[in-house]
């Protein structure tokens, strides 16, 4: 996919040789290390089942989830580690590290004994492999958009840079490609008992690829001379972040660009497929090759984008693309509903689930019980929404007094929840059981759909749909290397431009699938998560409109 992307266009874009040697050689190196980052968002539902068994399924998800977050939480740390290094030893060397880091890192998970084998160490464990990629991704992007925009002539930065904004998504694309092949040959059974530790296996051969590729690169030429000429920085952390002038660019480049640009990549391609697989009920393989394949058409987005930001600037492009994404999210998402799984909004309108019961019955259902001194949710209201959302039955709550026994209506239909705290182990789990019994039946015949039915999925309008949000995704990342690079001199560029792009993405676009999800747990409303990226995004239009200039004829050499 990357040497296709990488090379077709140059040849009518003016791009030479040896321009299209580097942004090939950096870009394919970094679809590899984007592949191995996002196999684990992309086997999240499979991960929950392994990793956090212990848990209701809702509540195992959204661990899951936080587990591929915490890859994310680390990804500042990794940028200022590694930034440093940039800045003071060479793009090149830095490069070598992050992609060993990362390919180790992710072996190592497909060999990683499961909780059923060695108990709580099993997630613990996987947690310190996710910070580990999360550090090596940390010093990887900002090398690497920097790089390729110091070989970039004066105009065509935008251009270039966005070859390697393309790498994400190929990536993604990859490893989602890695995971169908895998899937339907072995079959969705075997697949989900020991055949999803292939694709984690796999990337050790990537990892030798990626090292020989990486090897063959010659160091920037900015950064050479500055070597020559002694003018490299000593203290890169201290000159990005020690001092105003350039500490306030760090921020208005966090929330001004790259926070909303953030959201709106993990909203359109990673929350949307969560969205079809864990609420909309799409069959995994069915939704990966919808993402998979509004990826494919939509990824020529991102060269374009990075292209018309010669043009017409960086800054309208990204700001038109974080507010199209917050005035749009709420219809296109409840379209993806109406569209892929017509039986759930049918039933939802027609009968309606509400959840009756006293708040302080209910508890936020995603503590994992081991961390928290085996914390479980057994109160009557946590009972029945566990049921819902299993099912993933959007419901709405209503307060009863205090000390009443929660309840659940469905339609016509009102099911007392149980009180297992005060039975006996036999009796409680009787009572349990019956109750999940009655429940299911309930939600059963109110029409709500345990799958969704791919003959009555109107196929082409959710590729439509997933296509649109993908656009947005190109609007907004394909013109951000350029503007990040071009807003920081190149002493400290590697530094100053790492920190604020992987906050942005780490913590703002890394946790959105993770706060999305638990927000959702909380209300019962599925489409109550979109308000996090809708905020951001708005957030991000308002100070990056009136408060960070456009860069596109900046002379980076200085």
């Amino acid at each position: 996919m990357s040497t296709t992307t990488a090379a077709a266009a140059p040849k009518g874009s003016g791009i030479t040789k040896e321009h299209r040697k580097v942004i090939l050689a950096s870009s394919l190196g970094t679809v590899f290390e984007w592949y191995d980052f996002y196999l684990y968002g992309s086997l999240a539902a499979v991960i929950a089942v392994h990793f956090f068994s212990a848990l209701p399924s809702g509540s195992a998800f959204v661990m899951a989830l936080l587990t591929f977050a915490a890859g994310f939480a680390v990804r500042p740390f990794g940028a200022i580690v590694f930034g440093r290094l940039g800045d003071m030893i060479g793009r090149k060397y830095t490069f070598l590290i992050t992609i060993v880091i990362m390919g180790v890192s992710t072996f190592l998970v497909g060999v990683l004994p499961t909780y059923a084998t060695i108990g709580i160490a099993a997630p613990i464990l996987l947690v310190i492999l996710r910070c580990l990629q999360g550090l090596a991704l940390g010093g990887e992007y900002g090398g690497a958009a920097t790089y390729v925009a110091e070989h970039a002539p004066n105009g065509k930065r935008g251009l270039y840079t966005s070859f390697i904004q393309c790498t994400a998504t190929i990536g993604l694309f990859l490893s989602l490609l890695v995971i169908l092949g895998c899937r339907l040959a072995l079959g969705n059974e075997a697949f989900a008992e020991w055949g999803w530790r292939i694709p984690f296996l796999v990337s050790f051969i990537l990892l030798l690829i990626s090292i020989w590729i990486r090897m063959q690169l010659n160091e920037s030429p900015l950064f050479q001379k500055m070597k020559e000429e002694g003018t490299r920085s000593k203290a890169p952390l201290t000159e990005s972040f020690g001092t105003w002038s350039n500490g306030k660019i760090v921020l208005l480049a966090l929330f001004g660009a790259t926070a909303g640009q953030a959201v709106v990549w993990y909203a359109g391609q990673f929350y949307a497929l969560f969205f079809m697989t864990q609420t909309l009920k799409v069959d995994p393989v069915t939704a990966n090759l919808f993402i998979a394949a509004a990826l494919l058409i939509a990824t020529a987005g991102f060269v374009f984008f990075g292209w018309l930001s010669d043009k017409i600037g960086r800054k309208p492009i990204i700001m038109a693309g974080c507010l199209l994404a917050a005035i749009t999210y709420f219809p296109l998402f409840k379209a993806l509903t109406h569209y892929a799984n017509p039986a759930l909004e049918a039933a939802a309108k027609t009968s309606p689930a509400v959840v009756v019961a006293d708040p302080k019955d209910c508890s936020f259902q995603f503590v994992p019980g081991e961390l928290k001194g085996h914390v479980t949710f057994n109160n009557s209201c946590d009972i029945v929404k566990n049921l819902l959302n299993a099912r993933s039955v959007p419901y709405t709550n209503e307060k009863a007094s205090p000390g009443t026994l929660a309840s659940v209506r469905i339609g016509d239909t009102e099911i007392q929840s149980v009180d297992v705290v005060a039975l006996e182990p036999e009796a409680a789990a009787a009572a349990q059981a019956k109750l999940t019994a009655d429940v299911t039946a309930a939600i059963d015949a109110a029409g709500y759909p345990a799958t969704a039915n791919n003959d009555e999925m109107n196929k082409p309008m959710v590729l439509l749909i997933l296509v649109i949000l993908v656009l947005y995704v190109t609007m907004v990342y394909g013109p951000i290397a350029a503007w990040l690079v071009e807003l920081f001199p190149t002493r400290i560029r590697y530094t100053s431009m790492s920190l604020p792009y992987h906050i942005g993405n780490g913590w703002f676009g890394g946790f959105l699938p993770t706060t999305a999800f638990a927000l959702v747990l909380l209300t019962g409303n599925i489409y109550y998560g979109l308000w996090y990226p809708i905020i951001i995004a708005l957030i991000t239009f308002v100070i990056g409109t009136f408060f960070l200039k456009e860069t596109k004829d900046v002379d980076i050499t200085k």
